[in-house]
């Protein structure tokens, strides 16, 4: 019988494990096995790493260790795998005491925190979920910050795919909101967001860097000016390298952002909206890894950018109706109406309200004219961005579910496009110059005009949900949770999900579970992009409105969408929980 003294266990006598060959003892976390080899005694982990099943079964030829389950193949002195989908054993620590055997009651690696992180990237450089699993869980255990994960990863994106990437934004939608989410749910954020990065990259050609232009001195507005002039005729290589030349002069976070939104701005809504949201998503990835990776990850932006086809472009922005004409005269105003507005200023809700009212209305002159009186009005950029954001987020919360499934998407990308316009405009602020800060601000007439075209998903609108017809809804916060997770068990349940979350947040209860119920709800599936998308820039919105009756009806948005592509087939979900329950001691197969 196995016994314990001084912290370690009794195996037995050297005579009697030579005679066995093998022996397993029960440890503190799970069996150990301990190996006569060669002269030696070695201890591992008795739990396969794949997915658990007893290495005692196995068989040992040649100082290799085999499992029988899946074939995973194992240096018996070390516990090291020959194959990187299986992961290393544990080793254990071996005492000889005379003729007898103590092992340590854990197995263990000397340094977990590294060798989860060096997992981790075998895991992504192989794109093999159950590592990647296991890997984040492990590192989480060693004390490694979730920050500290999602750099990684989001390095490994700049280095080995040559441009900005879904898998980055949906890295980046997943990672600011970590803080706000329970434990078992951001393992599932970064798990999720970690393997998109990984498939992205999966067969690319890594990137080759660039490098500032050395010893330029170049004033900012040359900068800016010679990027306009690259992205124009589309000349990756000099943008690029006009990019890290302004990175290396430490030009400011907002001059950044003002210099890329103008940029981009110079193509009418860019690539259907993407090119600005990756710009939005890149500084969000920024503000986790921290701004001293702005040379590796800003340059990534730029492949998008010079290739974006704008909707000047597309016949539907200049029939019947020439909408770029229209912005294009407009653009001829809009210094002027700058130097003669008011002093900048923020707006209360009901007139933010208001304005997101008129933007909505059927006639696109009377939208760019909403425009041009809120900005006279002193409203800042962001400010008008915000109700801008919001009148798109009413699209998506009225989107009629007669129109076919894949307008769900146009009503998408004009929401997140106007929330990266609102965000990008609150990092750039209100610069000095007005030429400057006017080529910023035609990205609000970018979207308004985008939400414009869109107003057929709303005819007929779907209702929002009544306060009054859900009384017979959960008033407990928790049955609220319950049952909107059970709603996205089932198809075509998204005025029932609607109503659920209005109902969680007509009655007062915190925000914060109900975000994390979403993100539960959206991280179990097999979520497409626009799914990760439309969850960001909703918790973004709702957080800049301050809640309140806008910020209820952008959450609706929010899980309308969510609950019309629900649910999958969710078979990354199951990978997930298989690494969970691995790296918490348990097995997949009964032993």
């Amino acid at each position: 019988m196995d016994s314990v003294t001084d912290s370690l266990l009794y195996v037995g006598t050297l005579e009697e494990l030579k005679a066995e060959g093998h022996h397993v003892v029960r440890g503190g976390r799970s069996p150990i096995l301990v190996i006569w080899r060669d002269g030696a005694v070695y201890a591992l982990d008795n739990r396969c790493p794949h997915l658990g099943f007893p290495l005692d079964r196995g068989s040992i030829e040649d100082g290799i260790l085999t499992c029988h389950w899946h074939h995973a193949r194992f240096d018996v002195t070390s516990g090291c795998t020959f194959d990187l989908w299986a992961d290393d054993v544990p080793p254990g620590r071996v005492e000889i005491r005379g003729q007898e055997v103590w092992v340590a009651p854990e197995c263990g690696f000397a340094d977990p925190a590294s060798h989860w992180r060096r997992r981790l990237h075998d895991g992504m450089a192989h794109n093999i979920g159950l590592v990647i699993g296991k890997a984040v869980l492990g590192s989480l255990a060693a004390g490694v910050a979730p920050a500290d994960l999602v750099r990684d990863a989001a390095l490994f994106a700049a280095r080995n795919r040559d441009g900005w990437s879904i898998g980055q934004t949906i890295l980046a939608n997943l990672a600011g909101h970590l803080h706000r989410l329970p434990e078992e749910t951001a393992y599932l954020a970064l798990y999720q967001g970690i393997r998109r990065v990984a498939a992205d990259c999966e067969d690319e050609t890594p990137r080759r860097d660039r490098a500032a232009l050395l010893g330029a001195t170049a004033p900012l507005a040359t900068l800016e000016n010679w990027l306009a002039k690259w992205s124009a005729v589309r000349q990756r290589n000099a943008a690029e390298r006009t990019l890290l030349t302004a990175v290396a002069a430490e030009v400011s976070q907002a001059d950044l952002a003002a210099m890329l939104l103008a940029v981009v701005s110079d193509r009418f809504f860019a690539d259907g909206g993407h090119a600005l949201d990756y710009i939005n998503k890149c500084f969000d990835s920024l503000d986790v890894v921290g701004w001293d990776q702005a040379a590796i990850l800003l340059p990534t932006l730029i492949e998008e950018i010079v290739t974006a086809r704008g909707g000047e472009e597309s016949d539907a922005w200049r029939n019947p109706i020439d909408l770029i004409d229209l912005q294009e005269a407009a653009f001829q105003r809009l210094p002027e109406i700058l130097e003669t507005a008011r002093p900048s200023r923020r707006g209360s809700a009901e007139e933010l309200e208001a304005l997101a009212d008129r933007l909505l209305e059927e006639e696109p002159q009377a939208v760019i004219a909403a425009l041009e009186e809120a900005l006279a009005s002193g409203l800042s950029g962001a400010e008008v961005g915000r109700a801008l954001a919001y009148a798109a987020a009413l699209r998506v919360a009225r989107f009629g579910t007669a129109n076919e499934f894949s307008d769900w998407d146009s009503a998408h990308h004009v929401f997140t496009f106007c929330n990266a316009v609102q965000q990008m405009l609150g990092r750039a602020g209100e610069p000095a110059d007005l030429r400057r800060r006017a080529r910023c601000l035609r990205a609000l007439y970018h979207g308004a005009m985008a939400l414009y075209l869109i107003r057929y998903l709303n005819r007929p609108p779907a209702r929002l949900p009544d306060p009054a017809k859900a009384l017979d809804l959960p008033t407990n916060p928790e049955a609220l949770a319950k049952a909107i997770l059970e709603s996205f068990d089932r198809q075509q349940q998204v005025s029932a999900a609607a109503a659920l979350v209005a109902r969680h947040l007509d009655l007062g209860h915190s925000v914060d579970p109900l975000i994390a119920t979403l993100a539960e709800a959206l991280l179990r599936e097999d979520a497409g992009f626009h799914s990760f998308q439309i969850l960001d820039a909703g918790v973004r919105q709702y957080d800049a409105w301050g809640g309140g009756g806008a910020g209820r009806n952008i959450l609706i948005a929010v899980t309308r969408f969510l609950a019309a592509h629900s649910p999958t087939e969710r078979a990354h979900y199951q990978t997930a929980r298989i690494a969970n329950k691995l790296q918490r001691g348990g097995q997949v197969q009964d032993a």
